[in-house]
């Protein structure tokens, strides 16, 4: 009896959490929407951004070159390291604890200390200024961490009998990681990228510091831009030009939702094939 009612207490907690997070979350989602969206003007998505039509358009570019930039720079070291962790290292050894231990601790550190290091190294000692190239670099190492250890975790996932399937037929270690491995541990590595891209395009105090709050669009890796988060920020602290902050809000609910759909259509078919 007493078992009984622990499981059902528990059950009844679990699910008033879950309905008290949706709760919030729907009355975020809906404050938003119904501030913003009558402000999605012609005029907020000029290509030339001014005091008039508080264009959105050029951080909306700069949102998109400082996530390729970013993501040019940590996936390749990201999933490289995680390979190496898990089919090259020996597993348990004190170099690899030590990689984790270092990259949760990574993970953990506070955006604003990145962007003061970006500031010192990039900007300063490595003669960048605040450009979008510092700002993409220092997002890199915030994201690098998070996409290590999902891709890590994606690979461990992989059962080890595909390995020892694939080493049984002749295949070396290189094609069995990048033929077998690699694929089957897709769907989590994409999972790890989405939530690197959803950090980058809500990043704000790292880019103030090195990437600027330019309201053009950066023609040049030297130029400072602001990003859609940087841009909602300046907007809102101003405090001019709050319906067009709320727009903003907009476009970035509108993005991250569309690049968790393709995020789940695209496991959903790698994990078919």
């Amino acid at each position: 009896m007493k078992n009984r009612t622990s499981a059902f207490l528990m059950r009844l907690s679990v699910k008033i959490a879950a309905l008290f997070t949706a709760v919030i979350l729907t009355i975020i989602v809906t404050s938003i929407l119904f501030h913003g969206i009558p402000y999605l003007k012609p005029s907020i998505f000029a290509w030339k951004y001014n005091s008039v039509n508080v264009s959105l358009t050029p951080a909306l570019v700069n949102t998109l070159l400082m996530t390729l930039l970013s993501l040019t720079f940590a996936v390749p070291l990201g999933i490289g390291s995680a390979v190496y962790l898990t089919e090259y290292a020996r597993r348990g050894s004190r170099f690899v604890s030590i990689v984790r231990i270092t990259t949760e601790t990574l993970a953990g550190i506070p955006s604003i200390i990145y962007g003061l290091f970006g500031l010192l190294f990039f900007v300063t000692h490595c003669r960048m200024g605040i450009s979008l190239l510092a700002g993409s670099l220092t997002l890199a190492l915030m994201i690098l961490p998070l996409i290590m250890r999902t891709a890590e975790e994606a690979l461990l996932a992989v059962p080890d009998s595909y390995r020892e399937g694939s080493f049984g037929l002749g295949a070396g270690r290189l094609r069995t990681v990048f033929c077998i491995v690699l694929p089957s541990a897709m769907p989590g590595i994409l999972a790890g990228i989405i939530l690197a891209i959803g950090r980058i395009a809500g990043e704000t105090a790292a880019l103030i510091y090195t990437a600027g709050t330019v309201a053009e669009i950066a023609l040049s890796p030297l130029n400072s831009a602001r990003t859609l988060a940087v841009h909602m920020y300046v907007l809102s602290s101003e405090g001019l030009y709050m319906n067009q902050s709320y727009a903003t809000a907009v476009i970035l609910l509108v993005i991250t939702a569309g690049m968790n759909t393709l995020s789940a259509v695209a496991a959903r078919r790698l994990t078919k094939e």
